[in-house]
């Protein structure tokens, strides 16, 4: 059958379709994504105003109608960290439903890395053995580890590439000062969730996921995306500290010019490398290998195991 998964994001709103079916491989059909950056319509009580709400159910409704056109039987929408977090969430996906007939459903943190950690496994493989993935999102960090598919370590923080911009790196480029407040800031973050992955035997295989992984490995080398899913892309703890070295005193508007940087996340690229860099060190992890899938694709899992 061809599903469609709207995603929405603290960045962007992302409509992916699939042809799939339980026991297969999702293949893309086409894709569609919109710069909303919800995140940053958000009041002094951290509530979307309206202008967030109005776009979203606008894009929402673009991606229904692109849906449509593209045949898709099903759609799968979901939201995360930027609607789960304002008092006013609950308001807006009223409007979005009101005005789309679409019913997005809120995402826990819980839910992200579980899904997430749901769809690395079925790309790794059960030869991967006991699997750590980290995944970093605009508004939250997942860390999960597990032997199965489902984890039996789960955590999302509140360590997202665009959140740690617009808290603690506003510069562009960022002062000193910042950089050294934010890293301080993520490590301590890091350090009081750390202890269940410390006593848990370490991890065979170690993957990581989502757009600011892949965009730091690019910087350091590794296939462009037009390369295709399937060739190997790695990234080593050494190179992300280059990458933070590299990119700390450049403006938004020169990493633009870097491979794999795109123009709606040149700006967060610091906080990201900052993260995955705190990240690996506090794992442990000298080496990840970069999964192409992440929270579409564990939807669209789930919900085929369900539909079975």
């Amino acid at each position: 059958m061809r599903l469609g998964v709207i995603d929405i994001g603290s960045n962007t709103v992302h409509l992916l379709i699939v042809d799939a079916h339980h026991g297969a491989a999702p293949i893309p059909a086409t894709s569609h994504k919109i710069l909303l950056r919800l995140s940053e319509h958000v009041d002094d009580d951290g509530c979307i105003d309206d202008q967030g709400a109005a776009d979203l159910s606008r894009f929402v409704g673009e991606c229904l109608e692109v849906a449509e056109n593209q045949g898709a039987e099903e759609i799968l929408a979901f939201a995360t960290s930027a609607v789960r977090e304002a008092p006013n969430g609950d308001a807006v996906l009223a409007r979005v439903r009101a005005e789309t007939g679409v019913d997005l459903q809120v995402l826990s943190g819980e839910d992200e890395a579980r899904l997430t950690f749901l769809a690395a496994r079925r790309w790794a493989g059960w030869s991967a053995g006991k699997l750590l993935v980290i995944d970093i999102g605009g508004g939250s960090l997942e860390l999960t580890l597990g032997d199965d598919e489902d984890p039996d370590i789960a955590k999302s923080l509140l360590l997202g590439a665009g959140r740690t911009t617009r808290e603690l790196l506003p510069g562009d480029p960022p002062t000193a000062a910042e950089i050294k407040a934010a890293r301080r800031h993520v490590r301590a973050t890091l350090a009081k969730e750390i202890r269940p992955y410390a006593k848990a035997s370490s991890p065979d295989t170690v993957l990581g996921t989502s757009k600011t992984m892949r965009s730091l490995a690019r910087i350091a080398g590794a296939a462009p995306s037009g390369d295709g899913p399937y060739v190997e892309r790695r990234l080593r703890l050494a190179d992300v500290t280059a990458t933070i070295a590299r990119i700390t005193p450049m403006t938004a508007a020169e990493r633009v010019q870097l491979p794999g940087v795109s123009s709606s996340r040149a700006h967060q690229m610091l906080a990201g490398g900052i993260v995955a860099e705190a990240a690996m060190d506090l794992l442990g992890v000298e080496e990840l290998t970069i999964c192409p899938w992440a929270l579409r694709e564990g939807v669209l899992l789930r919900y085929l195991d369900l539909m079975s």
